[in-house]
């Protein structure tokens, strides 16, 4: 026997260094596909957001056209006066109780000749409401109920007379309530609300509420989600507090879904709901102040924000915040005797348009947002003397999709609170809202609803997956409406024609002309051919893309439907503002002026022949008449690149019955569950 060690002592040493090994080359593995995991989720974010704010500044750049087109419109030809006064009554509309009598908007807005029917089986309300009656609207919107014509058009009425008595700036007093909730940007989507009011219970004395704006456009759901918080303001006036939101908006709400959103579901009565709406919205304080510690605005500041402007200005006014000074009331502001506008007019509604539309920055200072086209950007600096200067703590707002739900900003002075789970797609943010004490300081409580999550498990790659394959579709139809700018400037970079790009040459051509700042090197296998020498070969960005429109014309050229996909959400703005009956369908005439207006907006002329051609096609009925939300839907970008096997899958997931994606994603290694 000797006294060294043993075999088995050096296996078991061994074995140990041996596991300690793949332990770190696992953790090391898993790290790595993580960081690559994160990087594309990242990526897809920046898409999404990057779409977003063009889609905003794109929204602006058309409504300064029409100022300039209304301003500069030749008054010869019998068109552009028709044209000029269908465009001015739209701009206009809504304003009634600057244009007519208090009697003529109650008139026009009459609830009480519209007959209920046996056959209505929705929510019933009478006023005042009760507690029952909100949670009777709350449990006939979870079964798909739609509220009837008459009884929104009185809680409109209700809500507008409630909300003429409110100041500027609603005042809270924790002393008083000891807790408050506060939710940022529901944009539509009632799911989210039902879970706030599932965790949180619905508003009353003991459990108050802001809503910090932007609760109608993009979701489907707009009207249900702004009866119910006119609703909870109604039976709890000093309990809820809603602020005023950027898309509470009259031209916001043409683009973004709010408007076509009325008038599918109420028909004969649209008009008469959604100009209510326009004179509720003008109506929403602007802002919510804490126990004078805590600021609650929708947007954001700037350098020039005071709260004494923002106690004292007439909000009313700006039906559209859009509309600079010397459109409001038609051209007959107080103006000066050049006839342009008094500043002070112009530093009011700058006051309003910056807390509505602003973000934070890292930078210092404050400069335009080039990104939205509207407000500004403020810096920490701004932040801080903000503060300082009223003697406040914290400001707390919204405008911004978060991943969290939430975001500190400015050295915790700035918090972000944003409510829309699954903002941009399944899976690509959470919601939240804020808890707030005597003490002041934010609780969160986080949520992810979705319909597809009921019983559903998918792994962590399949939902980065789903998250990824939207947004590059998303890109791609962006890109390819840019398509003739960006073989322009390919051209730069290629004189030779050689159809082959250095990466990049690619990326600053692909940044030149879409103004996105994206990580367009990592998208780059994404979009784009590469050959033997890693060059890109450009044409390949378009080859596998066209068009698809489901009418054709003998006239019609490529250039016509690119020219008409490209800009179809502005060509569907100009519909909806030229409907002036809101009834889905406009005259070929109609049909003619709006592309004829695209025309002039885009600086590329259309030929009329192809127009007349066009717009005959379509007139299915030969009634004269275009269903121009038809027309709109008709076209689509395919794509008929091969599909990768990750593609493949999360296309199926987002398609297939919740059974049949369990079955798949037990098949596919670990999961995860979306709350």
């Amino acid at each position: 026997m000797g006294c060294g060690p043993s075999k088995s002592g050096e296996s078991d040493m061994g074995k140990s260094e041996k596991l300690m090994k793949a332990a770190l080359l696992i953790q090391k593995w898993y790290r790595r596909y993580s960081a690559r995991l994160e990087a594309r989720r990242i990526s897809a974010w920046k898409i999404y957001q990057s779409i977003e704010y063009a889609g905003e500044q794109d929204q602006l750049k058309l409504y300064n056209f029409f100022n300039n087109m209304l301003a500069f419109l030749p008054p010869d030809q019998n068109s552009n006066q028709h044209l000029s006064s269908v465009i001015t009554a739209r701009f206009t509309a809504g304003a009634v109780t600057r244009t007519e009598s208090e009697q003529e908007l109650l008139k026009h807005t009459d609830y009480t000749t519209i007959r209920v029917t046996s056959s209505y089986k929705g929510p019933r309300l009478t006023f005042p409401l009760s507690r029952y009656q909100l949670t009777t609207l709350v449990e006939g919107f979870k079964r798909g109920k739609t509220l009837h014509a008459r009884f929104l058009l009185e809680l409109l009425h209700n809500t507008r007379q409630l909300l003429k008595t409110k100041a500027n700036v609603n005042v809270v007093n924790l002393n008083i309530t000891k807790q408050l909730t506060i939710c940022g940007d529901l944009h539509g989507k009632i799911d989210d609300l039902f879970t706030i009011f599932y965790k949180n219970g619905l508003p009353g004395p003991d459990n108050p509420y802001i809503f910090n704006g932007d609760f109608v456009d993009r979701g489907n759901h707009s009207v249900e989600v702004a009866a119910l918080l006119f609703a909870c303001l109604l039976l709890f006036p000093n309990d809820v507090h809603i602020n005023r939101g950027n898309h509470e908006d009259s031209v916001m709400n043409m683009r973004y879904g709010f408007m076509k959103e009325v008038l599918n579901k109420y028909k004969d009565h649209g008009t008469k709901v959604f100009t209510l709406f326009e004179e509720v919205f003008s109506w929403l304080p602007l802002a919510t102040m804490i126990d004078k510690k805590i600021f609650v605005v929708h947007g954001g500041i700037s350098d020039n924000t005071t709260l004494f402007s923002l106690e004292t200005l007439d909000r009313h006014k700006y039906i559209s915040v859009l509309k600079p000074p010397y459109q409001i009331e038609g051209g007959n502001s107080e103006a000066n005797d050049s006839g342009k506008p008094k500043m002070s007019e112009i530093i009011e509604w700058k006051q309003v348009l910056d807390i509505l539309w602003s973000d934070p920055k890292t930078q210092l200072g404050c400069s335009p947002n080039s990104f939205r086209g509207g407000g500004c950007y403020f810096g920490a600096d701004v932040t801080d003397k903000f503060l300082r200067s009223n003697n406040l703590k914290l400001i707390i707002r919204s405008h911004e999709c978060k991943r969290d739900g939430y975001e500190y900003t400015h050295y915790k002075q700035v918090l972000t609170i944003f409510s829309a789970s699954n903002y941009y797609e399944e899976g690509s943010n959470k919601g939240a809202y804020i808890k707030l004490g005597q003490d002041h300081k934010p609780e969160f409580v986080q949520y992810m609803t979705t319909k597809a999550s009921r019983g559903r498990n998918i792994s962590i790659r399949q939902r980065v997956g789903i998250i990824e394959a939207s947004a590059i579709r998303n890109l791609k139809e962006r890109i390819f409406a840019s398509g003739l700018e960006l073989k322009q400037e390919f051209q730069k970079f290629d004189p030779e024609n050689t159809g082959r790009l250095h990466v990049m040459d690619w990326c600053c051509a692909m940044e030149n002309v879409l103004h996105m700042e994206l990580p367009w090197r990592t998208l780059r296998e994404k979009l784009v051919d590469v050959d033997a020498d890693g060059k890109v070969i450009v044409t390949t960005m378009f080859d596998f893309c066209q068009i698809h429109c489901n009418f054709t014309t003998a006239q019609e050229g490529p250039s016509l439907t690119e020219t008409l996909y490209r800009n179809k959400d502005s060509l569907g703005t100009i519909f909806r503002i030229i409907d002036k009956d809101n009834s889905g369908s406009i005259s070929m005439q109609e049909f003619e002026d709006a592309c004829d207006i695209l025309s002039r907006h885009i600086g590329h002329e259309i030929s009329k022949e192809q127009v007349v051609d066009l717009a005959r096609c379509l007139d299915i009925n030969k009634d004269g008449q275009i269903d121009f939300n038809e027309f709109l839907e008709a076209f689509r970008l395919v794509d008929q690149r091969p599909r990768t096997d990750e593609e493949l899958v999360s296309l199926s997931l987002t398609s297939m019955s919740d059974k049949e994606a369990d079955l798949l994603s037990r098949s596919s290694g670990s999961t995860v569950n979306i709350i």
